[in-house]
C-alpha cells in the first residue's frame, strides 16, 4: 500500500449538516476500498479563489492523508469526479 494525501475544494455554500456528511463520504471511499486514513481534517473556512470554479470564487478546502492500493486511486478519484459538491480533488503520493 502506498501513501497519499489529498485536497479537496469543496462548495462554500453547503449547510453544517451536509458538509459532515460528505466529509464522511470522502473518508468512506477510501475505506471502501481496503484503505487506511491517518488523517483527515478540515484544512481551511472559506478561502478565496484564485479563479472561479464552477462559478464558485471561494471554496472549503479538506486535506486527508491515507495508504491505498494503487490500483485503487482510480476508482476513488472517480468517485470523487462524480460528487457534485466537490470542486476539485488533488491526490499526490508521498514518498
Amino acid at each position: 500500500m502506498n501513501k497519499y494525501e489529498a485536497m479537496f475544494i469543496i462548495k462554500p455554500d453547503l449547510a453544517e449538516e451536509e458538509r459532515k456528511t460528505l466529509f464522511h463520504q470522502i473518508d468512506e471511499a477510501v475505506t471502501k476500498h481496503q484503505g487506511a486514513i491517518t488523517q483527515s481534517g478540515l484544512w481551511a473556512e472559506k478561502r478565496k479563489l484564485f479563479f472561479p470554479i464552477k462559478k464558485y470564487v471561494e471554496g472549503v478546502y479538506y486535506l486527508m492523508n491515507f495508504s491505498l492500493p494503487s490500483l485503487a486511486v482510480k476508482d476513488i478519484r472517480h468517485a470523487y469526479n462524480l460528487n457534485e459538491n466537490i470542486l476539485r480533488v488533488l491526490i499526490t503520493k508521498l514518498e
